[in-house]
């Protein structure tokens, strides 16, 4: 990516994970993630919580990050941190620790967009993954975001769709609740719908204009559902469980591509690029998989550890920036509600 010897140091701190990378040039030279287990028996983030976490965990994962790397911290060029958006009491702590560890080493700062981090990690050197051409359709979709983003060049993007209100990440792990799955439950729903019939039962799809998305009637629509049948049957849920989640699963994955769909056919684009810690589900990749086959899509999943929340996505956005020259101020804040 460039011939210069540039290291950048990534930071991640905007929801439940602390995690820190070392780039050399495009390159992953380390990915450490720090997961906070704590959250589970609250079945979903602390804020609270989370922030304490981090104060804890971000010392300890940059020493190790750096340590895997192989370098010292005086051969870092910059340090590249998420800015936003999530939440505040987790930003602020890399915030303030990315700009301390700046200011005392004397190199720049760079502030990262957490969606365009998800976006941009598809540009990470990484054999046997190719690189999505401009422009292309990028589908982001976590615990927290439902996206689709035209993008025209690495800093030249625009929102075309988003969710109005619940995000699919948490159309998942509600509906897991519901049946009574742990959290998070997006992966164990993904297991046991590769057992299940998907269209053993029947949910509507939210009627919502152009490239938006709306989960919160999906999730409305299941929580009857399942009380209706429970009533009628007390054993329901564990006598169908692997239905019931194949179903939901379905529908979800069928909401995301008929926007994707549409999203193509209104602006021409047929390369797509998925991120954000929903894309590892197993039924959405095998969905975009499909749509290379019915609508002549080329598709771009990136490498798993770059899919959920990680640094090495925050170390890319960082190393363009760096060759871009565009660095951040010192008085730089964290912000909850970034805009792409």
């Amino acid at each position: 990516m460039a011939s210069q010897n540039i290291y950048i140091l990534g930071i991640e701190s905007s929801c439940d994970d602390t995690a820190a990378s070392v780039m050399h040039n495009g390159r992953i030279l380390s990915n450490i993630v720090a997961n906070q287990k704590i959250h589970e028996e609250y079945g979903g983030v602390v804020p609270e919580l989370a922030s304490r976490a981090h104060q804890q965990n971000i010392v300890p994962v940059v020493a190790q990050a750096l340590k895997k790397a192989n370098i010292t911290k005086d051969q870092l060029h910059a340090i590249a941190f998420t800015r936003g958006p999530g939440l505040m009491g987790s930003l602020l702590v890399g915030t303030s620790f990315a700009k301390s560890l700046a200011y005392g080493l004397d190199i720049p700062l760079i502030d990262v967009n957490h969606m365009q981090g998800h976006i941009l990690a598809h540009f990470i050197d990484e054999d046997g993954f190719e690189k999505p051409p401009f422009p292309f359709l990028a589908m982001t979709i976590s615990g927290g975001h439902t996206q689709i983003v035209m993008v025209d060049n690495y800093f030249d993007m625009t929102v075309i769709g988003e969710t109005i209100d619940d995000a699919v990440g948490e159309a998942f792990d509600k509906s897991g609740k519901i049946l009574g799955l742990g959290y998070p439950a997006g992966p164990e729903i993904d297991k046991r719908a590769k057992l299940g019939n998907p269209k053993a039962f029947k949910f509507t799809k939210p009627k919502v204009d152009g490239l938006n998305f709306s989960f919160s009637g999906l999730k409305t629509a299941i929580l009857y559902f399942i009380q209706n049948e429970t009533k009628a049957n007390p054993n329901f849920i564990e006598e169908n469980l692997n239905d019931i989640c194949a179903s939901i699963q379905y529908t979800i994955i069928g909401i995301l591509i008929d926007k994707l769909k549409l999203a193509s056919k209104q602006t021409g684009i047929k390369h797509i690029a998925i991120g954000g810690g929903v894309s590892a589900n197993s039924g959405i990749r095998q969905a975009l998989k499909d749509g290379e086959q019915k609508f002549g899509w080329t598709t771009y999943v990136p490498k798993f550890e770059f899919t959920t929340d990680n640094a090495a996505m925050i170390a890319i956005v960082g190393h363009l920036k760096y060759l871009d020259g565009e660095f951040a101020e010192q008085n730089v804040a964290a912000s909850a509600r970034l805009k792409i």
